[in-house]
């Protein structure tokens, strides 16, 4: 399934900082960075939940917010974009 993850980490000091790294490191492992603080994953519920549990241990939910929304497995008529940074396909081929 599709998951988006959103995230506002709050940067104000060093350890903010530390945490917005932390929190892009574990979603890039996860998916593809489509906007500054925006990750569309491709994911099943374990990985879900596995990635969810590793970020809710990196914020702060006193100072940041975290964001999932479950998409499901047909995405694909949900999502619409214009204008520059196309993405790829994740479950499409990829030719380097």
């Amino acid at each position: 399934m599709l998951v988006l993850i959103t995230y506002d980490v709050n940067t104000e000091d060093a350890k903010g900082r530390t945490r917005l790294r932390k929190v892009a490191k574990q979603c890039v492992n996860y998916g593809q960075r489509v906007q500054n603080s925006v990750f569309e994953c491709i994911l099943d519920m374990a990985q879900a939940k596995m990635l969810k549990a590793s970020l809710l241990e990196i914020i702060d939910t006193n100072k940041d917010s975290l964001r999932f929304y479950y998409l499901g497995n047909s995405y694909q008529n949900k999502i619409e974009h214009f204008g520059i940074k196309e993405t790829f396909h994740q479950e499409g081929t990829l030719i380097l």
